[in-house]
Parts: structure tokens; C-alpha cells; sequence
């Protein structure tokens, strides 16, 4: 096994250096002049929102000060629990004004984190158009605080979350992503990391037993390789031993999925943070990866000739928009993907539903025996 490719150097100063408080303000009031409309109506919401509390919680509390001026006799100690509410929403308000302060001090640090490292700093992105399979579950989905560079390919580093509806409940998830751009489609690979999972895996889908494929080495105490069927030899060619062993030494902790021209790599963790250690590790694990990814541009699918298919071309799957188009060279046939390639089948829901009913009867019959 190789050893670990060393960081990137990468100046990380503007993460925990000091900030000037003017400067700070006038990057909030630059990202406020351009804020989108999805986020005014979110602002709007939240300012109705206050004021009908306002108007509820008011009068109740003007009939409990005259409830209790008339049952005590004594102003003065009604006008206590007054006093009391008083200082409670003033502390509230401190807490929230120094939340918006600390956001926006947050905010400008990753935007000179990334001006300093050659990169773009973008706060928001309302239902990001990206392939993976997180980006598309649930509703209110939002990627935050993402950092960009485009050199030697596009790299986007960002905050990720979604809400999922069940019933009355809803729960709120949240990832850590970083989106690599390759230089041509490749069939749907899914690398579920061992090291990051619980009871079952971590992902929130899951795949046909079929399509799980066995590698060499100590890949498959790593990873859990999931390819199309009919793919175990493309996903062979792409996972060199080479390559096996850059991901097991750099991104062992980190899920992996290619879909269509992209690669994510994902964790249940903040990914765009002030710390300058998850920045290391990051940029450690692209850097020794990017190397790697020449080779896969020379992958083509013959399915496509044998089938008459029209391919899946870089950049046909939607995403972000590169400022330039990716050398293909003169090989064929041209690159694309196979229909049976491009998305891997994943197991019914039911499936999961099934396996916690199981155990939950048998834990049932235990303790009942």
C-alpha cells in the first residue's frame, strides 16, 4: 500500500486570523445586495412571523400584570413577572444578534479562505443541480457556504441538507460534500465506506446485492463497491491498484459515488468549516485523487456502438457550468454511458421496514420468554 499523499499546501490564515468588524459588515451588506428571492420570502416569513407573535403574546401578558395588580393589591409586584419577560427577551435578542454576528464573520472568513487559495466563495444554494444521490431526496434542499476552484478541474466544497416529510414529522438531515468534475460520463459506481457506518450503512440508499463487486487487497475492508451489472470490468479498469490505494490511504472515511461526470465524496459532517484540519484533510484527499483521474478520462462505454445509443456527453447532466469544455481527444467510440450503466437499482424501501419489524418482534419475543 502506498503511504499517504502529503496536503496540498494551502494557506489557511483567514480561517483564525483576526477580522475586521467593518470589513465584515460590508461583506454582509455585499451578500445581502445580491441575495436571491428565495431568501427575501424566507426573510419575510420570519419577520411575519415575529410580529404575530408580538401581537398574541402582548396582550395576554398586559391581562396577567392587570390579573395580578388586582388580585395583590401591589403594582409594584405585579409589574415583577413584567420585569422578568423583559430581560428574558433581552436576552434572546443578544443571543440572536450575536448568532447574526458570528454568521457573518463565518461567512467573510471562508470568502478570504478562498480568495487566498484561488477559489470562489458562493453563501447559498437553494436546490443545488447536482447527480448525486443526495441531492435528490426530500424538500428544502440547500447547500450552504460552498467553496469553489476550477484549476486543474472543477472542485466544489459545501454544507448540504433536506428535509424529509413522514406523516406529522419531518426530519432534517445533513452532509458534507465535496463535488469533483470529471472529464467524461462513467457508469454509476457507489464506494460505501465501512469505517463511517453504523448499524447498516450510512447512505441514505441502498443497492441490489447483484451489483456489489469484490476487489483485491484490503479494498473490500474499506469499501463496499457497488457497479451496474455487466460493469465489473469497466469498474476494474477505473480502480486500478493504483487507485484502490489512493482512496484507502486518503478517503477511507469518506463515501464515494461516481454518477454521470461527476465525482462526490460525502460525510455526515460540516465540510466547509473554519477548521483548518478538516481543510487539510480534505484538500489532502482530492489532491491525492485529482492525479488519478487523467487516466479515466480514456473510458469508453462500446455498449453504445453495439447498441446504437446516443451517449450521455460531459456536461448533458446538468450541474454547475464550466467556463470550459474538457479535452475528449480523438477516441471512440465518443464518451457517454449505456441506459443499464448510468444508475445503479437500488432495494425497495420496504426492504429496511422489514428488517427493523424483525428484530423488533424477535427483541419482543425475548423478553416476553
Amino acid at each position: 500500500m502506498t503511504a499517504p499523499a502529503p496536503a496540498p499546501s494551502f494557506d489557511a490564515r483567514p480561517l483564525t486570523e483576526p477580522v475586521d468588524p467593518a470589513a465584515v459588515r460590508a461583506f454582509a451588506a455585499e451578500l445581502r445586495s445580491r441575495r436571491t428571492s428565495g431568501m427575501a420570502v424566507s426573510s419575510i416569513i420570519a419577520i411575519v412571523a415575529v410580529s404575530i407573535a408580538g401581537l398574541v403574546m402582548l396582550p395576554i401578558l398586559f391581562t396577567v400584570v392587570l390579573s395580578l395588580a388586582a388580585s395583590t393589591g401591589s403594582p409594584g409586584a405585579a409589574a415583577i413577572p413584567l420585569v422578568l419577560i423583559v430581560l428574558l427577551a433581552a436576552a434572546v435578542g443578544v443571543l440572536i444578534w450575536m448568532a447574526v454576528r458570528n454568521g457573518q464573520a463565518t461567512r467573510y472568513r471562508l470568502h478570504r479562505f478562498a480568495q487566498a487559495n484561488g477559489m470562489t466563495y458562493e453563501p447559498r444554494v437553494d436546490d443545488p443541480p447536482l447527480p448525486g444521490m443526495i441531492f435528490q431526496l426530500g424538500r428544502s434542499r440547500l447547500a450552504t457556504d460552498l467553496v469553489r476552484g476550477s484549476h486543474p478541474r472543477f472542485v466544489e466544497f459545501g454544507n448540504y441538507q433536506y428535509t424529509v416529510q413522514s406523516g406529522k414529522n419531518s426530519t432534517t438531515y445533513r452532509w458534507g460534500y465535496v463535488a469533483v468534475k470529471l472529464d467524461v460520463p462513467l457508469p454509476n459506481i457507489v464506494l460505501d465506506a465501512t469505517g463511517n457506518n453504523g448499524f447498516g450503512s450510512n447512505l441514505p440508499a441502498s443497492f441490489q446485492r447483484a451489483q456489489r463487486l469484490s476487489l483485491e487487497g484490503d479494498f473490500d475492508r474499506h469499501f463496499t463497491l457497488y457497479c451496474p451489472e455487466g460493469y465489473e470490468q469497466d469498474a476494474l479498469y477505473l480502480f486500478t491498484p493504483d487507485i484502490m490505494a489512493r482512496f484507502i490511504d486518503n478517503a477511507a472515511q469518506l463515501d464515494v459515488e461516481i454518477v454521470d461526470d461527476w465525482l462526490f465524496l460525502y460525510t455526515q459532517r460540516k465540510v466547509s468549516t473554519l477548521d483548518p484540519a478538516t481543510w487539510a484533510w480534505l484538500f489532502g484527499a482530492v489532491g491525492a485523487l485529482l492525479t488519478k483521474f487523467d487516466q479515466w478520462a480514456r473510458w469508453r462505454d462500446d455498449r453504445l456502438a453495439a447498441q446504437g445509443t446516443p451517449p450521455v456527453t460531459a456536461g448533458s447532466s446538468g450541474g454547475h457550468a464550466l467556463p470550459f469544455a474538457p479535452p475528449v481527444g480523438l477516441l471512440t467510440p465518443p464518451p457517454g454511458v449505456a441506459p443499464q450503466g448510468r444508475r445503479l437499482k437500488r432495494t425497495g424501501t420496504w426492504l429496511p421496514l422489514i428488517v427493523v419489524i424483525g428484530f423488533a418482534a424477535f427483541w419482543l419475543l425475548t423478553r416476553w420468554n
